[in-house]
């Protein structure tokens, strides 16, 4: 009788057991929400975010990320949510014009910065420099 209750208490302890862990909800890995992206998609994953960043601009430009980012107001690392130097607005107008080169010359049908499909990109003009020739600010 006892062996009865002992293996009943197993059982029992078990299928609750399973039953938690079976309830528990998954871990879903959430995809980071970046602030004030206006060309790039709101839903981009930070590898896809960083390969743009480094792979794409700081190769294609020569550049590095405070060339477009502003320093953060506490004097540690970058806001990457201020538009506050120009030269951010002026690499949004060279994404746009980038797809609509890709788009109207070359037929991509959904042209997305840092993808492989691109004909025309940022190296085209600027070939690791952070002004083509002919285009440095006076």
């Amino acid at each position: 009788m006892k062996a009865n209750r002992k293996f009943v208490a197993i059982i029992s302890l078990a299928t609750v057991v399973i039953l938690s862990v079976a309830m528990a909800k998954p871990e879903t890995k959430e995809t980071p929400q970046y602030q004030n992206l206006k060309v790039l998609p709101k839903n981009i994953s930070s590898k896809d975010l960083n390969g743009i960043m480094v792979d794409d601009f700081q190769d294609a430009l020569g550049v590095g990320c405070d060339f477009c980012h502003a320093a953060s107001k506490d004097g540690h690392g970058l806001d990457f949510v201020s538009d506050v130097k120009p030269e951010k607005n002026i690499s949004r107008a060279m994404m746009r014009m980038t797809i609509g080169l890709n788009k109207k010359y070359f037929m991509a049908k959904h042209p997305l910065i840092g993808s492989n499909a691109l004909v025309v990109t940022c190296n085209t003009c600027h070939k690791g420099q952070a002004f083509p020739d002919g285009a440095e600010p006076k």
